[in-house]
């Protein structure tokens, strides 16, 4: 697989990142998308907030190095932990 898709919810504080990470966990399944969408665009600090944390689709060497190997280890529809990278702290949910 050359690229991938995902969303993302980039935030400043680890106490923040774990507050939306566990508002995440705990809905249902099918609701996650939206869920996650409107928590980016209330709280990211990345201007793809914009567009509900989607940051469209990339391939191996566009993102930084942490971001790039918990994006690409997981499955579509699934939600990485915190990731932690020189911008913050990211959440990512794969897209496609």
């Amino acid at each position: 697989m050359s690229k991938i898709k995902t969303s993302h919810i980039l935030v400043e504080k680890h106490s923040k990142a774990e507050e939306l990470l566990n508002q995440l966990k705990s809905t249902n399944p099918k609701q996650l998308p939206n869920l996650f969408s409107k928590l980016a665009r209330e709280n990211s600090i990345c201007p793809s907030k914009k567009k509900g944390g989607n940051l469209g689709e990339f391939g191996r060497g566009q993102m930084v190095k942490e971001f790039e190997k918990a994006a690409f280890a997981l499955e579509k529809g699934k939600l990485s932990g915190l990731v932690k990278t020189k911008f913050g702290y990211h959440i990512i949910l794969r897209t496609g």
